[in-house]
């Protein structure tokens, strides 16, 4: 049976990590290098699903974590394609943090990584509410 989320909760969640990610490169020194490689793509992929869960809130948590993972690969697969009207999109502050720059497979670790921490952040809440 799927969970009945709570939209504030996971609006509030997606807040954090948006303010965790975009912070994420200014602490980069006190963290060790592989964690640093993998941290802002992790948190992405862990807003992304913060966000479905906000969207479908009546949605399974595998549910949601697949959606949350063909999204971000998705994104990351469409780095693979360079015309001059998506190039300028990434040339923009918002358009480079929402589509990327350069397919890495590494991303697609960081994305499942990140998804999985929210899936099970979401099954811990949810064990707790009746």
């Amino acid at each position: 049976m799927a969970a009945k989320r709570n939209r504030w909760t996971y609006l509030i969640f997606v807040g954090v990590t948006i303010i965790l990610g975009l912070s994420s490169r200014q602490f980069s020194g006190y963290l060790p290098y592989t964690i640093n490689l993998y941290l802002g793509d992790a948190l992405w992929a862990l807003m992304v699903f913060f966000m479905f869960c906000f969207i479908f809130r009546l949605k399974g948590t595998g549910w949601l974590a697949a959606v949350a993972l063909l999204f971000t690969f998705g994104i990351e697969i469409s780095q693979l394609y360079h015309a001059p009207w998506i190039d300028a999109i990434r040339q923009t502050r918002l358009g480079g943090l929402v589509l990327g720059y350069g397919f890495l497979w590494r991303d697609l670790v960081a994305y499942t990584i990140g998804v999985a921490v929210g899936a099970v952040i979401d099954r811990l809440i949810n064990s707790y509410l009746p």
